[in-house]
């Protein structure tokens, strides 16, 4: 199993950035080949049907649908703005879910694949509500989600002081969810 885990954030200090660190390396440990990525290296612009039709796919997207195409799993870390995923991540799936030769159908290339989401929040919530609405688009455009997701209320204290996730509670959320990714990629091989 090839693994793509990103963050639904390009903030520097980002709790999401982090927490998708976090899962990248539990997941190593597990064995599981993985490719951490950052959305700050393939900026879109906002998804315009124009602009698709007079030059195509941004050189952005395309570089991200083959990041994506060459992965079974995807581990997203969004965070929750205004009680759903960020704009940020929206566009990035409406630009890669778009065919990108004569012939492919939309969403084409998220059919069949895995993920599993997590988030985290400074408040105790952890970003549930914006998983909830991840997910219900995930599924409408063909992705199954292969574990329960993790939210980490309370998220600004869950880090040390080089960023790593250190709160017990939230190491164990993520190990599970490493060892829930893991046991589904095995039930299904």
């Amino acid at each position: 199993m090839k693994a793509l885990v990103f963050a639904g954030s390009v903030r520097q200090g980002s709790i999401h950035r982090r927490l998708a660190r976090a899962v990248a390396e539990q997941l190593e440990r597990r064995g599981v080949e993985v490719t951490l990525a950052d959305l700050r290296d393939y900026p879109m612009p906002l998804y315009d049907g124009d602009l698709e039709t007079s030059e195509g796919l941004p050189p952005a997207a395309r570089e991200f649908r083959k990041l994506l195409a060459e992965h079974d799993l995807l581990v997203i870390a969004s965070p929750e703005y205004n009680g759903s995923f960020p704009a940020l991540l929206k566009n990035v799936i409406d630009w890669t879910s778009r065919p990108a030769s004569p012939g492919e159908r939309s969403t084409a290339l998220y059919r069949g694949k895995s993920a599993a989401l997590l988030a985290g929040s400074p408040g105790p919530g952890g970003g549930r509500r914006g998983l909830r609405h991840l997910r219900e688009l995930l599924e409408m455009i063909g992705v199954t989600i292969v574990a329960e997701p993790v939210t980490v209320g309370g998220a600004s204290d869950a880090f040390d002081e080089e960023g790593r996730l250190a709160r017990p509670d939230a190491v164990t959320s993520i190990e599970r969810l490493a060892d829930q990714i893991t046991e589904s990629a095995t039930a299904t091989a």
